[in-house]
């Protein structure tokens, strides 16, 4: 966002938190309480916790006479913030009926006052700073909200939609092309002025052979010519605990595909849908991307996975796009769907760059401890807020997340 005044942090602060409870609008008390699984969140525990955020982090320190709005709301609604204090269990955030959702409204309504307040007469960078990382929070949060009500609406065998907008379909996205790119030694990383995240940084060299970059993502179609090929009953395509996986029936098809008698349909935040050919397919773990990308392998050599540093390195090219409540199909020439659409797994394990310093302090835990047993996702999906994109970005998930919208860019 890149803040430069006090006006420009109050407008901004504002129209995020006002896109917070637009994303909540369509949905009952009863959505708003209910977790589907430990890792969703409802979408009450969201308004709060991006609440508890501002509170904690920027009035308690800040605000002259600071009183918590409830005390009790430090533990409920802290998330993984160690440095905080206790926190409520995660795979129970479901059972908290109380604070009700108008209590949670009024928590919000209370902050913003007082956030308010305190922007209009404060200059400190640091606040501004803090209230930046803070909106950027909220909106990654808001992506949350889409891809756990999804989740959840999932789980009602009634399959409601979460808009009654109707999803036009998408037009056939011609064949996968290939771009290469040279190469060489690239900077990898944030280099801008603006607002990113500690593990975008520090900038640094790396080398990067010669690549080619699929000009698309992978479709329902051409996933579908996977599994019907039996991609899901051959072990030697998949990593062991993705094939244990396959074989405990986790992960049958793509999250959301339904099998039914008159052909495969899938589950949308617009209710069931036939599955679009021309759509990319999602909701797909590392697993099943790794294992479509051995197979395409076995007709193309070389076909695999980007790592994140190819993909940013061809992301340089790509133009920011921003979705909807659906992947949208490939339209158009040269690099395509590299924002807007999915998320884009990649074969590179969640670690520092080097060189990494966390920030001091609880804030310090935003990122940095989560660098273990996970892998990048690069790009952005269609829930993914408008602006909050760009090529450096780095997402993480482990191995087995399909709850988001992950798709499949293929490289060779």
């Amino acid at each position: 966002m890149g803040f430069q005044q006090r006006e420009d942090i109050q407008h901004a602060y504002q129209r995020v938190r006002a896109r917070s409870l637009e994303i909540a609008a369509p949905l009952s008390a009863e959505d708003c309480c209910a977790q589907s699984m430990p890792d969703a969140s409802p979408a009450k525990w969201h308004l709060a916790h991006t609440t508890w955020f501002f509170e904690t982090f920027i009035l308690e320190p800040h605000e002259p006479g600071f009183a918590p709005f409830h005390c009790a709301y430090r533990v409920l609604f802290n998330s993984y913030y160690n440095g905080v204090g206790a926190r409520h269990p995660r795979p129970q955030r479901g059972l908290l009926t109380r604070p009700s959702l108008d209590e949670v409204r009024a928590y919000r309504l209370d902050v913003d006052r007082r956030m308010a307040q305190l922007l209009a007469g404060s200059a400190d960078p640091a606040v501004a700073a803090l209230v930046e990382l803070g909106l950027q929070h909220e909106q990654q949060h808001q992506e949350l909200m889409l891809t756990d009500v999804k989740h959840l609406l999932a789980q009602n065998p009634l399959y409601p939609a979460y808009t009654p907008q109707e999803m036009e379909a998408g037009a056939a996205p011609g064949s996968l092309s290939w771009i290469a790119f040279d190469g060489g030694l690239a900077e990898i990383g944030y280099g801008g002025s603006g607002f990113c995240f500690d593990n975008e940084l520090p900038r640094h060299w790396t080398y990067v052979a010669p690549f080619e970059l699929a000009s698309r993502l992978v479709t329902n179609a051409e996933y579908l010519e996977f599994i019907e090929a039996g991609g899901y009953r051959d072990p030697a395509l998949w990593l062991a605990e993705g094939w244990d996986r396959v074989c405990a029936g986790e992960i049958p098809h793509p999250l959301y595909w339904i099998d039914r008698q008159d052909g495969w349909h899938e589950f949308t935040l617009h209710g069931v849908q036939p599955l679009d050919s021309a759509r990319p397919v999602t909701h797909v773990s590392l697993y099943e991307a790794d294992a479509y990308a051995r197979w395409r392998a076995r007709n193309e050599s070389g076909v695999r996975l980007p790592t994140e540093a190819e993909w940013e390195f061809a992301a340089r090219q790509a133009a920011l796009a921003a979705g909807g409540l659906h992947p949208p199909a490939a339209n158009g020439d040269g690099l395509l769907q590299m924002f807007g659409a999915c998320w884009q797994w990649t074969s590179s394990s969640y670690a520092p760059y080097p060189g990494y310093a966390p920030a001091p302090g609880a804030v310090g835990e935003y990122n940095g401890k989560f660098m273990v047993n996970q892998y990048v996702l690069r790009g952005s999906s269609c829930a993914t807020p408008d602006g909050h994109a760009r090529a450096s970005y780095r997402n993480f998930f482990p191995a087995g997340a399909r709850w988001q919208f992950t798709g499949i860019r293929l490289a060779r």
